[in-house]
């Protein structure tokens, strides 16, 4: 990529504003958005002073052909790049060019997914400070993602039924996962602080929180109920990157992210383990205590089964439960 940063020219801020409009309207989350004008404008500056409707096939290969040799992405990054411009040009300019669907993705290596063992869950749920810790048990108890956690709301933890509903998870759709008995009761105290902040933010008219689809014009006061709260929540107010208006946001996962290093490196671990390793975790401990693949992929909130089957490789220890012939030899 040039070293220079050309303008975008005067057609690009307009650009990038219909991206984002479009973008919107599809209900895209905060990060695919940000993902895609991120990428869109790279584009821009990699083959400056010329607009997209003038360029073709060979202008978007050269560009991700530089994020690879020269950039050094990985694939999943490169088709990210892709999938940005792919939105561009059909959704965007509205233009269907058959070169775009001759442009090669880059293929993602096959790769297992890296999984602690229980005591190696144990040692780092119980080096893991305050909140974070419980966090941390809920990542590992349930499955959900680590965004799954922060955008938690109150009105989906089910103690009653010991269930949370995790809404508009991956691929925009709602599942249901356990709640963990073990969590309930931190998990309660945690809800009667949280009350109480609530309260407070009640009081001086900033309880306010994000509703999704539109639902603030549907539900006008539904913003300010306590159903509607942010289970794990910023410690002051923010500005919503979108409308602008200062509220208390959803816990920055930046934030339980380097807590988890944290508790890693205390356990003296060599697993790089991040908080999405919990939920390899929990998938593969099911596994091996016997429960259905089917009832994991539906706990995980996964589209197809086959995706689920990646963790089936530890129930063949070894070379698919082949014994080494070294272990055969007679000392």
């Amino acid at each position: 990529m040039p070293n220079s940063t050309p303008s975008e020219g005067t057609a690009a801020p307009r650009l990038l504003d219909v991206l984002r409009d479009k973008i919107r309207v599809r209900h895209y989350s905060l990060r695919t958005e940000q993902q895609y004008v991120n990428w869109v404008r790279r584009f821009l500056r990699f083959h400056p002073q010329r607009h997209p409707r003038e360029m073709g096939a060979a202008e978007v290969t050269a560009f991700l052909t530089n994020l690879a040799v020269a950039g050094g992405v990985s694939a999943s990054t490169q088709n990210q790049a892709l999938s940005a411009l792919l939105f561009l040009y059909r959704d965007v300019l509205e233009i269907n060019l058959p070169w775009l669907d001759e442009v090669v993705r880059a293929k993602q290596p096959g790769r297992l997914p890296l999984v602690l063992s229980k005591s190696e869950v144990a040692a780092v749920l119980r080096l893991a400070n305050g909140l974070y810790a419980l966090q941390l048990r809920l990542l590992y108890g349930t499955g959900m993602r680590l965004m799954e956690c922060m955008r938690l709301r109150v009105k989906d933890v089910d103690f009653a039924m010991q269930e949370i509903i995790v809404r508009d998870g991956k691929g925009a759709k709602d599942r249901v996962t356990m709640l963990p008995q073990s969590v309930v009761e931190p998990l309660q105290a945690h809800l009667q602080s949280r009350r109480a902040l609530y309260e407070a933010d009640l009081a001086a008219g900033m309880a306010d929180v994000y509703l999704p689809d539109a639902l603030a014009r549907k539900y006008p006061n539904a913003a300010k109920e306590w159903g509607w709260q942010y289970v794990f929540v910023t410690t002051g107010y923010v500005r919503d990157p979108r409308s602008g208006a200062v509220r208390r946001h959803h816990q920055d996962e930046k934030l339980l992210q380097r807590a988890m290093k944290r508790a890693v490196q205390a356990a003296g671990l060599a697993k790089p383990a991040t908080p999405h390793t919990l939920r390899h975790s929990f998938a593969t401990h099911l596994l091996q205590a016997g429960y259905d693949i089917r009832t994991i992929q539906e706990l995980l909130g996964h589209k197809d089964v086959a995706t689920t089957m990646i963790y089936t490789h530890v129930l063949n220890k070894g070379g698919r439960g082949v014994s080494s012939p070294l272990d055969e030899l007679v000392p």
